[in-house]
């Protein structure tokens, strides 16, 4: 059966030292097979901490981040760069090996135009450029998808895929996000069967970010494109409580789930177990 992992947020709103190793915890006591950090701030970041913490649990590592406003990748290249190595070398303590999420851009910066071919050429480059330090390192990165409402570089499977390929390593590979794909794909079965060739991971999140299997995704569609794509990456369950006012703005989240996040967490992998078994994941 593919791994089953969480990102934090359902459990923190932040990560540090202290609420990193209580997710890792809690992630690890519901039967989840891995974690997903957000190694927003890797001069915070205690690796070799977190790497005992993980050993302890049994649970592997995984790690996503959105470009913090001063490395948005077409502006500040060089600068993203520089930061996208230190997370690496970062996220290599702590003995993960993948890092992914909006590794070109940063959520909610706008030029109110399209991409140009200039600013995905400059993508190309630098994540090309990541990509080779990632290699020599022996790690690999994963560029997500998301909606209009955050980014308007990558909106759709297509348009990353292009540049993966264009890139053309084997280390560099697709970020999906059913959320994501909700608002932008034409259904969920074509969109993943067509980026099969570079699809290695995936966020698995309702449509109202809350429990699974109670929103709008055709979950079905889903997984059956899954199987027939022969993907073999990791099942992320992303689901996401309100916790402070900064976690409620930054995800838009206005109403409180009527779930804790416990019961969001094993309800959760229980619907993707059921879901990863039918369909022969």
């Amino acid at each position: 059966m593919a791994k089953i992992g969480v990102h934090v947020f359902l459990w923190i709103d932040e990560w540090t030292t202290k609420k990193g190793d209580f997710a890792i915890k809690k992630a690890a006591e519901i039967g989840f097979d891995l974690i997903e950090i957000p190694l927003q701030r890797p001069d915070e970041f205690d690796g070799i901490a977190h790497k005992k913490a993980l050993q302890t649990a049994g649970i592997e590592a995984t790690a996503s981040l959105t470009l913090p406003e001063r490395f948005h990748m077409t502006i500040n290249p060089k600068g993203a760069i520089q930061y996208l190595t230190s997370v690496l070398q970062k996220l290599q303590d702590a003995c993960g090996s993948y890092l992914c999420g909006c590794l070109a851009y940063t959520t909610g910066k706008f030029t109110n135009k399209p991409p140009t071919q200039e600013e995905r050429q400059i993508v190309i480059d630098s994540l090309g450029e990541v990509a080779l330090i990632a290699k020599k390192m022996g790690m690999s990165i994963g560029l997500e998808v998301v909606s209009r409402i955050d980014t308007y570089l990558y909106n759709t499977l297509a348009d990353a895929r292009e540049t993966i390929l264009a890139i053309g390593m084997e280390n560099i590979s697709l970020h999906a996000d059913t959320y994501h794909m909700n608002l932008e794909e034409e259904g969920f079965y074509n969109p993943l069967l067509e980026s099969a060739d570079v699809l290695a991971y995936i966020h698995m999140s309702e449509s109202h970010r809350g429990l699974i299997g109670t929103g709008t995704i055709n979950w079905d569609e889903v997984f059956r494109g899954l199987k027939d794509a022969k993907y073999t990456g990791p099942l992320i369950l992303e689901s996401f409580t309100p916790l402070t006012p900064d976690f409620t703005a930054a995800f838009k989240l206005w109403r409180a789930s009527k779930y804790t996040p416990n019961v969001l967490g094993r309800k959760g992998l229980e619907f993707l177990k059921e879901k990863a078994t039918e369909y022969g994941l």
